[in-house]
């Protein structure tokens, strides 16, 4: 890939005003050249028009949609206008943009539709509650038993996509925390990942959607989805085969 206009920047947000003037700044001064969308997830602040006042493109929902949702959004917005790859950040501000070069040397150097940025090949590491810690480790066993590849870093949000996965998670996202369950449906489609060690910070400002009780929710509710998916049958028409003879 290059960095010649076919990039596109999607960060969804909900009430981000406070993270996304400075995030916005450092986009443009460590990825010049890529165009970036800002998924307004139906916030009640300024979400939208700090994101316009940076220059970025901002497509408004009509109402809250969810990560899943709003992710989608972006994702089908970028294969609808042409562009051949897409990078994933979160709008609070945890995946530095100075990391994004490792995104796209990861595509070089790997033939996949899927670059994700894992906080846990760093030597440095990343901390967080031993609960969390548990709960993400044992999501990674699960995912990596599913997709027979490992996954060291399962929640991700940090990644870079090809057009053909685009046209896929156009058609085809899960909603609510929906990073675990898409590596699991695209695997089974026949869509390849790699990831890439890359570091994470603290969000910029506010509080994470995913704290306390809510952490055992998520880990439950992600494992039952993971068990319920591998019932259903794959889709032929969505499969990395056809969709690649459709673009």
């Amino acid at each position: 890939m290059n960095s010649n206009g076919d990039t596109i920047v999607i960060l969804p947000a909900f009430n981000e005003q406070e993270s996304l003037g400075g995030l916005l700044r450092e986009i443009h001064q460590h990825a010049p050249d890529y165009q970036v969308l800002v998924v307004n997830d139906g916030s009640t602040d300024r979400t939208a028009d700090v994101a316009a006042a940076e220059g970025a493109a901002v497509l408004d929902l009509p109402c809250n949609l969810g990560v899943g949702g709003a992710v989608q959004a972006g994702f089908r917005y970028a294969f609808e206008e042409g562009f051949a790859h897409a990078i994933r950040c979160d709008g609070d501000g945890q995946h530095p943009p100075s990391e994004i070069p490792r995104l796209v040397e990861g595509m070089r150097e790997n033939d996949v539709d899927l670059i994700i940025g894992s906080r846990f090949l760093n030597e440095e590491g990343y901390t967080s509650t031993a609960f969390r810690q548990c709960a993400i480790t044992a999501l990674s066993v699960l995912l990596s038993a599913i997709c027979r590849r490992r996954v060291t870093d399962p929640t991700s949000g940090f990644q870079l996509l090809n057009r053909v996965l685009l046209r896929f998670f156009s058609r085809s996202y899960p909603t609510d925390y929906p990073e675990p369950e898409a590596l699991a449906l695209m695997r089974r489609q026949g869509y390849d990942y790699a990831e890439v060690p890359t570091r994470f910070r603290e969000r910029i400002a506010g509080q994470s959607s995913i704290s306390g009780w809510g952490t055992a929710y998520y880990a439950v509710k992600v494992f039952l989805a993971l068990l319920v998916d591998r019932a259903r049958p794959v889709d032929p028409q969505l499969a990395r085969a056809k969709l690649i003879g459709e673009i």
